[in-house]
């Protein structure tokens, strides 16, 4: 059974609270963490781009430390020359540079992690597509069994055809190509040459376990998920 969007779980509140640390890394740091929450994001979203921006705020990180670490300062700590106290400030005005625009991007990549479907959240997109199919075929293999004459119509089972219907990627034995039995059952042409044979040999199959006389073992299961037979 497919997941329909409106059944995807929503992100708890715990979450949300939980997923407040790329702010807390960000500004704690005052900006000198803040390309940690970057490489997490480019992690979970897949996304190459968010490691690279990872790099940009890992090289400014180190741009502050080391206009901090060229200030002079006394006993005390405090900056004791004119240009130790020019640096001081430079790096601080990064500092709250990059503690607000960090902020800014991560809150944008928080929400698309804690949003249904991200990747590392929520219901895979392509399991979630290979389920659909899996039901439209459930459905078309019903109406092809009901109504072999709307089946033939809609042209369930013939991908090789123009048609509008959907019938998540059946295969009709009883009139498709060998090719398109292939790719469709992932069978060699050797075998899906043979189907056909054995087909204008009987005159159609009455069923689909009627070519595993044919079809290797390893490949029944797949035979079964996509294929049908409808009447010649």
């Amino acid at each position: 059974m497919s997941v329909p969007p409106h059944a995807v779980v929503k992100p708890s509140a715990v979450a949300r609270v939980v997923s407040l640390w790329y702010f807390v890394v960000t500004i704690g740091s005052f900006g000198l963490f803040a390309w940690v929450p970057f490489v997490h994001a480019g992690i979970r979203l897949g996304r190459k781009a968010l490691h690279v921006r990872a790099v940009v705020f890992g090289a400014i990180a180190v741009l502050m430390i080391v206009l901090l670490s060229l200030s002079p300062t006394d006993a005390a700590g405090k900056t004791v020359t004119t240009t130790g106290k020019l640096l001081t400030t430079i790096a601080t005005i990064t500092g709250l540079v990059v503690v607000a625009v960090g902020c800014v991007m991560q809150a944008k990549l928080r929400r698309q992690i804690l949003a249904p479907g991200a990747r590392g959240t929520g219901p895979d997109p392509a399991l979630t597509a290979a389920l659909a199919a899996r039901e439209r075929r459930a459905e078309a293999r019903k109406l092809a069994l009901s109504d072999p004459l709307i089946a033939r119509d809609l042209r369930i089972g013939r991908p090789d055809l123009p048609r509008n219907y959907d019938d998540g990627g059946l295969v009709d034995l009883n009139n498709a190509p060998a090719d398109v039995i292939a790719a469709a059952c992932g069978l060699d042409p050797t075998t899906a040459e043979g189907i056909v044979e054995v087909r204008v040999a009987a005159g159609g199959f009455a069923a689909v376990e009627d070519v595993f006389t044919t079809v290797p073992v390893a490949a029944w299961d797949r035979v079964r998920d996509r294929a049908v037979v409808l009447p010649r």
